[in-house]
């Protein structure tokens, strides 16, 4: 199970990488477009506050003014995923998902 996790954390690490990189450049469509591909990912692997929390910044990539802000809470997804506990990764997704509310 470790060895599932740490290759599904790997394989967020990349798509949140590559969001960070190329957000600036990204329409509100690809924001969304990429939020939801996280967030199939979560789902496909049982993280389900991952999952609560990508599809409620792919509905927010939507609106106007939420670039910045769905930016700024992916940055913190990363310390989630690096979190040995679950308690408190899952406490780090909720802690963010009330910053997107």
């Amino acid at each position: 199970m470790a060895d599932r996790l740490g290759a599904v954390r790997d394989q967020i690490g990349e798509r949140l990488a590559e969001f960070g990189n190329r957000a600036e450049r990204l329409s509100p469509l690809d924001i969304h477009q990429r939020m939801d591909s996280i967030r199939l990912i979560a789902a496909a692997n049982g993280l389900d506050a991952l999952e609560g929390l990508m599809n409620r910044s792919a509905q927010l990539a939507l609106l106007p003014g939420h670039r910045i802000t769905t930016r700024c809470c992916v940055e913190h997804i990363d310390e989630a995923l690096e979190s040995q506990s679950s308690t408190d990764r899952t406490a780090i997704l909720a802690a963010v998902a009330l910053r997107l509310h």
